[in-house]
């Protein structure tokens, strides 16, 4: 069995977990998540821990790779509805700035229009500055696809490193074309 499932996952207050039928649901107080587990992995609910359990035999490695994933999904959901995640980026360019419109963003980036994002259910973007925003949500792989989405809009350029990027994201620049 992996190593990871094998670390038992806290519940904090105000969490709670309901398992019937291989279908887990986690409720806390930004949102509920869900997840069917695979066959072969198990998992037990007690006194505010969850262990998972699976088959393990030496046939069927699989399952073990298995029980490691799911151990990493279900943390990640605690997490998600207990404390949520996020996402910051940062828009660099002379011009280039975000605004906030309701739940809309609008993007001026450059283009001959502005560019106006809608977020998905569960995701909420808060714009701190004109040039820095967030990306906020309970699940943690929605967060990031929508991160990279608007990453993609204006993605940084590599010769004046212009464009939408993470907070923390180095641009390796290039050596434009250089005079006589």
């Amino acid at each position: 069995m992996s190593r990871v499932a094998k670390k038992p996952i806290p519940i904090p207050k105000g969490v709670t977990v309901d398992f019937t039928n291989r279908m887990l649901t986690v409720k806390g107080p930004l949102g509920e998540e869900k997840l069917t587990l695979v066959p072969g992995v198990n998992l037990e609910v007690k006194d505010d821990v969850i262990t998972i359990m699976a088959k393990t035999s030496k046939e069927d490695k699989q399952i073990g790779a298995y029980s490691g994933l799911m151990r990493a999904l279900i943390y990640n959901m605690v997490k998600g509805v207990s404390v949520g995640f996020e996402k910051n980026l940062e828009i660099m360019g002379v011009g280039y700035r975000v605004a906030q419109q309701n739940k809309d963003v609008q993007f001026q980036l450059g283009f001959s229009h502005p560019i106006v994002f809608s977020p998905p259910a569960g995701i909420t973007i808060e714009v701190i500055e004109a040039t820095k925003f967030k990306v906020k949500g309970a699940n943690k792989e929605l967060v990031g696809q929508v991160a990279a989405d608007i990453r993609k809009l204006r993605p940084p350029e590599p010769y004046k490193g212009k464009g939408i990027r993470y907070k923390d994201e180095r641009v390796r620049k290039k050596a434009g074309k250089t005079g006589k």
